[in-house]
């Protein structure tokens, strides 16, 4: 059965989420812990495999006056790298930019309310904001 994922990209993790096989509705998946891309694209074939992914929904950060910044520069050269990694293995996998201000703030908040600790929060922060990022996607399908 078909999927989307959803990465929030930082420069230390990479939140992903994966939707139910009716793409309804986002569910947290993982954290990566980046090293290299080399190694954050080798996690993200196996979940693309495991999991049938169709297409991947990549959180854009941009700023409040709708400008690209550092961060979504950053962005936007992981998806170029990206796209070539997936066109060289042979997957057809289609990738959408979502425009993602205030979902990391929206995840702190909603971990906050439910009494999670820092240091718990830190650990989860970017699968829950990939899982907002892949839930207003499909909620504007």
């Amino acid at each position: 059965m078909n999927r989307y994922m959803a990465l929030d990209v930082g420069d230390r993790t990479i939140g992903v989420a994966i939707s139910d096989p009716l793409f309804i509705m986002a569910e947290g998946h993982s954290t990566i812990f980046r090293e290299s891309i080399e190694k954050d694209f080798d996690i993200l074939k196996d979940i693309i495999i495991k999991q049938n992914i169709i297409k991947i929904i990549i959180g854009l950060p941009k700023n409040m006056n709708n400008t690209i910044g550092p961060q979504g520069e950053k962005v936007l050269s992981f998806v170029e790298s990206l796209k070539e990694f997936l066109k060289e293995n042979s997957f057809n996998t289609e990738i959408i930019m979502q425009d993602e201000r205030l979902t990391t703030v929206s995840a702190e908040r909603i971990l906050i309310e439910g009494n999670m600790s820092r240091k718990k929060r830190k650990k989860v922060i970017d699968k829950v904001a990939a899982t907002y990022i892949l839930q207003s996607y499909l909620d504007k399908k």
